[in-house]
């Protein structure tokens, strides 16, 4: 194990599966102790157990203040402090402005904004007690450029983008890092899905392959390096970055 993150203590939401899975593997080998959360609680008892003693599962619903203000005293509780936060959790709606319904576009900002909003609110406390911190906010490269039938998912990012920057500015001389990532399609359990439901699935996988430069789609384990990177103090000095993970779909 490496001593990268050797006593830091983090959050990482979404932990179950995808993105949020590789990131906790990825931080828990850097020597990091970790509050899994997630809604699933047989996912986060999955990845708390394969990561063992430095990792335990908090199910809770990120986008209610109540779960949120629990999962941090719980974190502080077990371990004594908190340093970092990872927001990943996520959902995906598709549709155009005319095709989703208010009740999509309500849930897309509950979970892709309000929760990340939510979360760094009540960790800033225990950052500023501990002398700084580190939130990382995974964005998209959505939330940069638009694209077809994202209405909601790409606004509800660009705000996550903008909710970085403003953060940034804000706890900055606080020692209070705060960083988005931004990946393009990453082939997780949920994008399979999505691609599972087009009419021609091998070619929608085909056509989004195509879009991304380097030849293939993400892995959950391409994000997880960077992660790392800005959950420790080699990326002292960075932070109101948006950073691209994203294959190349920013060049074309």
């Amino acid at each position: 194990m490496s001593e990268r993150l050797k006593r830091s203590i983090g959050i990482v939401t979404g932990a179950g599966s995808g993105i949020g899975r590789a990131c906790a593997l990825a931080l828990a080998r850097e020597g990091a102790l970790l509050a899994l959360v997630g809604r699933r609680k047989d996912r986060i008892e999955e990845v708390a157990h394969e990561i063992g003693e430095r990792a335990f599962a908090v199910p809770g619903d990120v986008c209610k203040t109540n779960d949120v203000d629990r999962l941090v005293n719980q974190t502080v509780g077990r371990f004594g402090a908190l340093n970092f936060v990872l927001n990943n959790a996520g959902i995906l709606e598709i549709g155009n402005a005319e095709q989703i319904t208010e009740e999509q576009w309500d849930r897309t900002f509950q979970v892709n904004v309000r929760a990340v909003w939510l979360l760094s609110r009540a960790a800033l406390p225990h950052m500023r007690k501990a002398g700084g911190g580190a939130i990382i906010n995974i964005a998209s490269t959505l939330g940069i450029v638009g694209a077809r039938n994202r209405a909601a998912y790409a606004a509800s990012k660009g705000a996550v983008v903008l909710l970085t920057k403003s953060m940034a500015i804000d706890h900055g001389q606080e020692n209070i890092r705060v960083n988005a990532i931004c990946p393009s399609f990453v082939d997780t359990e949920l994008t399979a899905r999505f691609i599972g439901q087009s009419s021609d699935p091998a070619q929608a996988r085909r056509e989004r392959t195509a879009a991304h430069p380097i030849g293939r789609l993400g892995r959950p384990e391409d994000v997880a390096g960077l992660a790392v990177y800005l959950a420790s103090n080699e990326s002292s000095w960075v932070t109101g970055a948006v950073l691209p993970v994203d294959g190349g779909y920013l060049a074309i």
